[in-house]
């Protein structure tokens, strides 16, 4: 049977966006002094809970944007246009100390369950597992039954589950977002596509597979564009589920697949881009790193780590590649201001239905921004792609070319922090993060507490007013939520979401690193640890280890223990390394 997607009409700039245009504007004339909205404040600690309300149970809308780089939105220093996204981040929490897993699948399973990816069936990607990894616990490819995903528990307590966008935690019937929770589902299963759906099939060995509440469809409708289809996929799933269960509150997944590689936008949106990156990435890392100060992001005089270069910098490329460099930005910068559009759909549908003032809404990318390179460090990866496209400079961003935008615009996207996407480094870790949407204490703030993405599903879950103890769910025995509920850190009533004796570890690809406190050790996969200082040093600049080896070692211990209770398992081979 086929389930054509709806489509909808895009609409011009909504007040929101002019409001966000406006405030963002302001607050750059104003200074970092104005930029500087105060966090939670730890005396409100001692206030106790805060009297119950009888407002109805909140609506929940998750955003996910894949690959997006740390510095990309205006709210958080860049140039694209997003006034949408700039809009809700300015009036609600930005939250500069927002962490994930260093790549997509390992972040969405920590998202969804709540714990650790090694326990949730993501110790590493299912297409990259080492062949040591191979037939272990906690390395299975898949969203693991041993976890109760956020869908499931919500939806036991009474809210409409919806999602829209890329999935990527399992292919089989059993683990496609019906079978996992999500009474309404459009997904892509896998973790990347051809953004006009030009690789769409039917079986995942032959191309990208789509599936409708369960069942695989057979064709995707004419003009489809990835963040079109899925925002106007679930603002039709908002509406028609509203009209089923008008009582029940919803939870909301909506999971780009942009700005992910390939580099693919309507041409129109490109065409609004031109000659905006001619002046290269080193200019635009710099241009942003001054934004962030203004703004309030960064400090002033906050060391920004080094770029990784081995072909040079701008300057070193010819003409010739300094050209297509500055083109494959412009789709991307086309991407993400196209994916903000549609954000604005959504949110255009949430105030128009009356439910947008009730709607709690967490944005974040998955990990940091992508370096892959599709000449040289993604050359071998990518080849059955790039062999086959059409990349003449006139076609590219179109559904028929392949290409990447590469490390020097994804460092200039992570500025200030070290590397990038695959690595447990700030750079491939620290994401854009904000919360938005009623009961925050300080909204308009920036908060720089370290907050996990496994700290979601607790946090929804206790503003639901749902359980998210135990180790049994629907009969079956699951595994505890390892995350820790912000709900009384962004209401005011707690000094942080996690105590800084508590040590939380990463590890992707033989990358890892252990934080405790402001304090982190690093390896960036050569199997030295580095020792930082987060606090007075975000970018990873200053290795302390020779003038603290105590505290280096008591790290590398909290490490040893972290990989023994998440049963981590160093992989022997490591194919991605960008």
């Amino acid at each position: 049977m086929n389930f054509p997607l709806r489509r909808r009409r895009v609409r011009p700039r909504t007040r929101l966006a002019c409001a966000a245009a406006a405030l963002l504007a302001a607050t750059l004339l104003a200074g970092p002094a104005a930029a500087r909205a105060p966090v939670p404040d730890p005396a409100l600690a001692a206030a106790g809970p805060s009297t119950p309300s009888r407002q109805p149970r909140p609506n929940f809308l998750v955003i996910v944007a894949d690959d997006l780089g740390w510095s990309d939105l205006g709210a958080f220093g860049g140039e694209i246009a997003t006034p949408h996204l700039d809009a809700l981040a300015l009036a609600g929490v930005r939250l500069t100390g927002f962490h994930t897993a260093p790549t997509c699948s390992p972040t969405r399973a920590m998202l969804l369950s709540g714990t650790d990816n090694h326990r949730a069936g993501l110790g590493n990607m299912a297409e990259l597992t080492a062949p040591n990894q191979k037939g272990h616990p906690g390395y299975e490819g898949y969203l693991s039954p041993s976890v109760a995903s956020l869908a499931e528990r919500l939806a036991a307590g009474g809210y409409r589950t919806l999602m829209a966008g890329k999935w990527h935690l399992g292919l089989a019937p059993d683990q496609d977002p019906h079978a996992r929770g999500f009474q309404h589902s459009f997904a892509l299963l896998q973790g990347a596509s051809n953004h006009f759906g030009l690789d769409q099939a039917t079986s995942p060995d032959k191309g990208s597979v789509y599936t409708r509440d369960g069942t695989v469809l057979d064709h995707l409708e004419p003009g489809f564009y990835s963040s079109d289809a899925f925002a106007a996929d679930l603002v039709a799933e908002l509406d028609a589920s509203r009209a089923d269960a008008p009582q029940k509150p919803f939870f909301a997944y909506l999971t780009f697949t942009a700005p992910h590689w390939p580099m693919q936008a309507p041409a129109e949106e490109i065409a609004r881009q031109k000659g905006r990156y001619d002046a290269g990435f080193d200019a635009l890392r710099q241009a942003r790193l001054a934004r962030q100060q203004a703004l309030g992001l960064l400090a002033p005089g906050t060391a920004a780590h080094s770029v990784r270069a081995p072909l040079g910098g701008w300057d070193a490329l010819t003409a010739a590649d300094q050209r297509e460099a500055a083109r494959s930005m412009e789709i991307y910068a086309a991407m993400v201001a196209r994916m903000d559009q549609d954000v604005g759909q959504v949110i255009d549908a949430l105030r128009r239905s009356g439910e947008l003032e009730n709607t709690v809404i967490v944005f974040l990318a998955d990990n940091g921004a992508e370096a892959l390179d599709s000449k040289t460090t993604g050359a071998r990866m990518l080849a059955k792609y790039t062999q086959s496209a059409d990349n003449r400079f006139d076609n590219l961003g179109s559904g028929t070319s392949y290409v990447t935008y590469g490390p020097g615009w994804a460092q200039a996207a992570t500025a200030p922090s070290w590397l990038v996407k695959g690595y447990a480094s700030e750079g491939g870790t620290r994401t854009a993060a904000f919360v938005s949407g009623p009961g925050l204490a300080h909204p308009g703030s920036i908060a720089r507490a370290y907050v996990g993405v496994a700290d979601i599903a607790p946090t929804l879950l206790d503003y639901a007013g749902i359980a998210a103890q135990g180790t049994r769910f629907a009969g079956r025995r699951v595994l505890p939520i390892t995350g820790t509920s912000a709900r009384a850190w962004l209401e005011g009533r707690a000094p942080a979401v996690h105590s800084p004796q508590e040590a939380i570890g990463t590890e992707l690809f033989a990358s890892r690193s252990i934080r405790q406190g402001d304090w982190k050790i690093t390896d960036n996969g050569d199997g030295r640890w580095r020792l930082f200082d987060i606090a007075s040093d975000p970018g990873e600049t200053r290795d302390l280890s020779l003038e603290q080896p105590e505290r280096r070692a008591a790290l590398e211990a909290q490490w040893a223990a972290y990989a023994r209770e998440n049963g981590v398992i160093l992989p022997d081979t490591v194919p991605y390394r960008p």
